[in-house]
């Protein structure tokens, strides 16, 4: 999947586990931890959709916050984990999903510029945005809190595919919603920055 498919799918599941084991969640970081899987992307040496894509390497990354914060870290890993059990085993030429256990790679290997990788991409947007115009989350973006400047990574996840095409160009039919989650992104850090550069003579 590309950027929006992840960042949506990542803030639903994020949000509908935290609902079920009713704790409160960070938007930003359902974001961050929504693309951070990607980050084979930029080392060289790495095989993408490899050993940063594996549950087994989620779940041992994991071990210290499930220690110290218990159920309030589950939806992170939720949308974390959606990385690779959903958006990545739809479309795409398959996933480590148990390296280093086991190097085999798991997935449907939908086409991902393919029209039904593509319709799965604009729902999952729909209803990501949706929810979050329903909960009012929407708004919480637009609020200071530092963690909004951890949307940085998430900005790149959306701008290096759908302006410099790396390492994939974004089908023109996906455009319209990497532009409206790289809006809501890029207003929240500048939120934040703003926040800063005001309190920094105080």
């Amino acid at each position: 999947m590309f950027a929006v498919g992840h960042l949506a799918l990542g803030y639903l599941t994020g949000k509908q586990t935290s609902k079920l084991i009713d704790v409160k969640v960070n938007i930003s970081l359902l974001f961050l931890f929504s693309v951070l899987p990607d980050i084979d992307l930029l080392i060289p040496w790495l095989e993408h959709r490899g050993p940063t894509h594996s549950l087994i390497v989620y779940t041992v990354i994991f071990v210290p916050a499930f220690w110290f914060y218990g159920k309030q870290a589950v939806p992170f890993f939720a949308s974390l984990a959606q990385h690779s059990l959903l958006g990545d085993l739809v479309s795409g030429n398959g996933t480590q999903l148990f390296w280093p256990a086991f190097s085999e790679r798991y997935g449907a290997q939908m086409q991902i510029t393919g029209a039904s990788s593509i319709f799965l991409e604009w729902v999952a947007f729909l209803m990501s945005l949706a929810l979050l115009w329903k909960t009012k989350e929407i708004m919480s973006l637009f609020q200071h809190h530092p963690s909004n400047l951890l949307l940085t990574i998430p900005v790149f996840a959306v701008i290096l595919p759908s302006f410099l095409s790396f390492p994939l160009a974004v089908p023109l039919a996906l455009i319209i919603p990497h532009l409206v989650f790289l809006t809501l992104l890029v207003l929240s850090i500048m939120t934040d920055a703003k926040h800063m550069i005001r309190h920094s003579g105080t």
